[in-house]
């Protein structure tokens, strides 16, 4: 499968989250729902991992790929937290076209930190995104 089909996957899974947390946040606290969720993801992930990882890849895990990564589960960690907490007090018709504002903040440090190049269809598209998901919001 080419990036476009793995990430319209993420798209469908990721959708299919907003609703199966909302329904499991209702009489449970918000940040046990998200570690119960995280415990869920890292049980599912080291058997992904033991399945069909070669072994020997921890070879390719440096000092600064691992720097990243930990960050990176920081901010997930985070983002799932504020996820829940919204969740459990709003409508999923409503925070989810919020926290896909996610996709401008990525696209906007993209260019920051990786200097990728935007054409002006691209700052349509992601203009766009944003307008939506504030129509969404501001209902």
């Amino acid at each position: 499968m080419t990036w476009f089909y793995w990430a319209l996957a993420s798209a469908v899974f990721a959708g299919l989250t907003a609703v199966l947390a909302k329904a499991g946040v209702r009489q449970v606290d918000a940040t046990l729902a998200s570690a119960l969720r995280c415990s869920v993801a890292v049980i599912f992930s080291w058997v992904l991992v033991w399945w069909s990882v070669p072994a020997g890849s921890w070879k390719n895990v440096g000092p600064r790929s691992l720097l990243f990564i930990t960050l990176s589960g920081l901010a997930t960690g985070a983002s799932w937290l504020c996820y829940f907490r919204a969740l459990q007090s709003g409508p999923v018709s409503r925070v989810a076209p919020i926290d896909k504002l996610s996709v401008v903040v990525a696209v906007l440090l993209s260019m920051l930190f990786f200097g990728e190049k935007l054409h002006s269809r691209d700052f349509i598209g992601v203009g766009l995104i944003a307008a939506g998901a504030v129509l969404m919001a501001l209902r």
